[in-house]
């Protein structure tokens, strides 16, 4: 079949990858780098990214890296040790397995009740998991805004329970242990565009992809600045809601357009900062309970020191949108930083936010639409389109990986 790819972000790299074996594959892409919010942004001799964190939540044992190695994407991921701890409110750190110690008697007395209630409720948020309670929203808020996000208010139960099962649960469902893709986000977009093009396929960058064809309530192939391209199938990494506005809304069911009025995208805001002697002292998330916006930080340079000029570090913090001012957002989080590292000499590279339609998921965690939508041989993946129970980039393979499964791609 001859395919037509929207959006050159990780979702429709990893499509086009596992496409193009068998099939021939087009990617258009609007801008002139591929990788969209996954690769490396070159600034002051700091390999930054563009979105992600150069990390991979689930390491070399989870979706992401399964899926690469499936469709033939050389990547080394090498796992982070620790792979987390939380900083106390004096500064110091403590393993995240041990975020008991933080808590009062009376918090620590909940813990059975939360624990089983985070296994198996499907229904409310996980502040409600959590019981409302102050010191565990602290921790909770924490994980989420560092892993999705979003608060614990935002996030559902049933999506935190899946991601509980898939980070600490027991058997081959466990993958636990974070990894750094050696190279950075870059070399993960590199390594999917090469095998895109090893089998024929193209990525066609300042290509912005105008509308989608539809003929007979099937995708037919998309205009790209003006020009008709034919295809027998259509997969768009932008999400459901841009992508529906590319298609003349009759074809669309009324409930289908109605829910994407409903969904709501995540927002965050990334710091990136350089030192030269290390903040955080290790690879692995450092999450941050105690802080006013701040949700978690990593330095990936202990792993791979070629993200940083020679004797440098890079350390990046992330932090959920709690509102829409973005400038204010920004110099909480910048006042939390000053508070974290009191003592130690760094400075600002770069502040990164995520929102609207250059966000950090385009549906938040446990809202995704799945991949089909109301046109046939039209398909969504991406950060709209996530895997039930995964973290950020491993929902975006989950999803890819369901595609996969619905057409029988063997890749």
């Amino acid at each position: 079949m001859k395919v037509a790819v929207i959006g050159a972000g990780l979702g429709g790299l990893l499509a086009g990858a596992a496409l193009a074996k068998e099939h021939d594959v087009d990617v258009y892409e609007r801008l002139d780098i591929y990788g969209g919010r996954f690769t490396n942004l070159p600034y002051k001799g700091f390999q930054l990214s563009t979105g992600a964190l150069h990390m991979i939540p689930h390491g070399p044992a989870g979706p992401l890296a399964r899926l690469l190695k499936r469709v033939g994407a050389a990547v080394d991921i090498v796992k982070c040790v620790p792979d987390g701890n939380i900083m106390r409110k004096d500064g110091g750190q403590i393993s995240f397995y041990s975020f008991r110690g933080l808590l009062s008697p009376a918090a620590q007395a909940k813990l059975p009740v939360i624990m089983a209630k985070m296994l198996i409720q499907k229904s409310g948020t996980v502040a409600d998991v959590v019981l409302n309670d102050p010191e565990w929203l602290a921790i909770s808020d924490s994980c989420c805004g560092w892993a999705l996000s979003t608060l614990s208010k935002d996030t559902p139960a049933a999506e935190a329970s899946g991601i509980l099962r898939h980070t600490i649960g027991g058997g081959p469902g466990k993958y636990n242990t974070p990894g750094v893709p050696m190279g950075g986000c870059g070399a993960v977009a590199d390594a999917l565009a090469g095998v895109i093009e090893s089998h024929g396929g193209k990525i066609h960058l300042s290509s912005k992809v105008d509308a989608i064809l539809v003929r007979d309530g099937k995708a037919a192939g998309v205009t790209v600045d003006g020009e008709r391209h034919e295809a027998d199938m259509v997969v768009s990494d932008i999400g459901h809601r841009l992508t529906a506005g590319m298609y003349d809304a009759k074809f669309s069911r009324p409930e289908y357009l109605a829910v994407l009025q409903k969904v709501k995208p995540s927002a965050g805001i990334k710091i990136c900062l350089a030192a030269e002697e290390p903040l955080i002292g290790h690879p692995g998330v450092l999450f941050t309970p105690y802080t006013q916006r701040v949700n978690g930080a990593n330095e990936v340079t202990h792993v791979d020191p070629s993200l940083a000029p020679d004797g440098m570090h890079l350390a990046m913090t992330h932090q959920a949108m709690r509102s829409g001012d973005v400038q204010n957002e920004i110099k909480l989080g910048l006042q939390d930083i000053r508070r974290m590292f009191p003592d130690k000499k760094y400075s600002v590279l770069m502040v990164q936010s995520y929102r609207d339609d250059w966000p950090v998921n385009r549906i938040s965690s446990g809202f995704d639409l799945g991949n089909l939508t109301p046109v046939k041989n039209l398909y969504i993946v991406g950060d709209g389109a996530k895997g039930k129970g995964y973290i950020e980039v491993e929902g975006v393979a989950a999803g890819v990986m369901n595609l996969l499964d619905t057409l029988k791609v063997n890749a």
